[in-house]
């Protein structure tokens, strides 16, 4: 369920929702919430969907016919069996060796998982095996560490081969040293990670990213190899014996509860508002934010277009991971990422695009700067589910703090889309889709009807191109009637502020 919920972000879903039931109370008793499991056993008939409510769509899945499954390369939604990826990796021309097994994180990472994997190392270790790919291990929290410590789980992984690392994002989100292979390097990693876009591992877009389950990975890492399917492969063990691997089995709370592990909880000071907070100018990774300036009360006009984005842009194309994330604390700093990794459709080029004030080509971040520099508001033009991944804020934060003003795209990932409005963006999606193909990468586009901006009323777009001409579109928005409050106010915290 924790899985489901956590993954629901990649199919645009704001939220996922599973009715109460007793393995949600039990999880809650072992992990020191008894009260918390009383309270929703004495409302359980309320956590549940309302009688003769529908669905737009329902889905079933027979559990009893579900075979495993492998997602990618550079995508979670390009899925493949498990006993089908190996051939479409070779007509594919996707290398077959897997240079690295990753599990946990915050995903795939409960005690559960960790004992499913560990039962398969057990058994590589029991033949005298241990991995042939590398294989790391990220506890899911303190928790976790601790617990699958205590009751040897973390210790079958490592004698296997497996690193255990900190109990953090760690190489989710880039937070990777890797140096087996160089960058520019074709080769395979396999994760139970959730999101595997190009170079959010390693920061190599060369990286060829498999997301599935640790018990997958786990095989995978002790057999090497991409084509290796556990339900039907043998394995050949040092001395030459060939064996299966056994259905994994894991417990899936602990016997002894959980064990919570070192408190490292710092509490506040009980009058914060006292406490100063002192940030050196001259520091690299932390810098205090500045409000961002009021709506002007005006029309937007003639924004330039800082790039028409042609297919998938994720969170991770507007705010590259990696080593970028030293900067997380430093908004000015980070902002040099800004849309580097989205594809440009004029040249089907990355962090390429024209500066239409001085018509030389440069990065996107670099002529945004420009831009604001001159006083240049612009906007971005984006394609389909624009914002999809992680829901990073630095992805909103970054086009505004660069003089953005609109994001226009033929559709939005919800939780990218809301970030935006948070930050006194202007998201907006082409009431006709196909009027994406009238903006041009050199445009200049005006949007009218922000002087009686209301929810569910469309605003207009006039489309001005260079030889004169003009288009003019119809403009959806999902903005309420606080959200456009954000708006007006130039950010959410701007209007937090006011109401004071």
């Amino acid at each position: 369920m924790a899985t489901i919920c956590n993954m629901g972000a990649e199919i645009g879903a704001t939220t996922s929702v599973f009715p109460y039931n007793h393995r949600m109370k039990t999880y809650l008793e072992k992990t020191g919430r008894g009260g918390v499991a009383a309270l929703a056993d004495d409302f359980k008939d309320l956590l549940v969907p309302d009688k003769g409510c529908e669905y737009d769509q329902v889905i079933e899945i027979n559990l009893d016919t579900l075979k495993p499954h492998i997602n990618g390369p550079f995508t979670p939604d390009l899925a493949h069996l498990v006993s089908e990826i190996g051939g479409v990796a070779q007509k594919s021309g996707w290398p077959l060796e897997v240079k690295v097994g990753l599990i946990g994180s915050c995903t795939n990472s409960s005690y559960e998982d960790m004992g499913r994997a560990a039962s398969l190392a057990k058994q590589a270790l029991d033949k005298g095996m241990k991995c042939k790919a590398q294989f790391t291990v990220t506890p899911g929290s303190e928790q976790i560490r601790a617990t699958i410590e205590r009751d040897g789980y973390a210790k079958i992984l490592t004698d296997v081969g497996g690193l255990v690392l900190a109990n953090a994002c760690g190489p989710c989100i880039g937070q990777w040293d890797r140096r087996d292979v160089k960058k520019g390097e074709k080769n395979t990693i396999v994760t139970s990670y959730n999101r595997n876009f190009t170079g959010r591992n390693d920061a190599n877009p060369a990286t060829h990213a498999f997301v599935t389950s640790p018990e997958i990975v786990t095989a995978m890492a002790i057999a090497g190899r991409l084509d290796f399917d556990p339900e039907t492969d043998f394995l050949t063990a040092p001395s030459g014996e060939k064996f299966k691997l056994q259905a994994p089995s894991g417990d899936e709370l602990p016997s002894r509860d959980f064990d919570p592990g070192q408190d490292t909880y710092q509490h506040p000071p009980a009058k914060g508002d006292s406490q100063p907070v002192d940030v050196s100018p001259q520091s690299q990774r932390l810098q205090l934010l500045e409000p961002f300036d009021r709506w002007s009360g005006e029309e937007l006009e003639d924004l330039q277009v800082l790039i028409k984005v042609k297919g998938k842009c994720t969170t991770d194309h507007i705010s590259a991971a990696g080593p970028w994330l030293k900067f997380r604390g430093h908004l000015d700093n980070i902002s040099n990422n800004l849309l580097i990794g989205a594809v440009n459709i004029e040249n089907e080029k990355v962090n390429q695009v024209k500066n239409q004030l001085t018509g030389e080509y440069s990065g996107v971040p670099d002529t945004a700067r420009y831009y604001k520099k001159h006083g240049v508001q612009w906007l971005v033009v984006g394609d389909e589910n624009y914002g999809e991944g992680s829901s990073r804020e630095h992805a909103a934060l970054e086009p505004r703090h660069l003089g953005g003003r609109v994001i226009l795209t033929k559709s939005f990932a919800r939780i990218h889309e809301t970030n935006l409005k948070k930050q006194g963006m202007l998201p907006l999606t082409f009431s006709n889709p196909s009027d994406y193909d009238k903006i041009r990468p050199d445009d200049k586009v005006s949007i009218h009807g922000l002087k009686d901006f209301l929810p569910g009323k469309p605003l207009k777009g006039i489309i001005q191109h260079r030889d004169g001409s003009q288009d003019t579109v119809s403009l959806n928005h999902t903005f309420n009637e606080t959200q456009i409050e954000w708006f007006k106010a130039g950010s959410a915290l701007n209007r937090m502020k006011e109401l004071q």
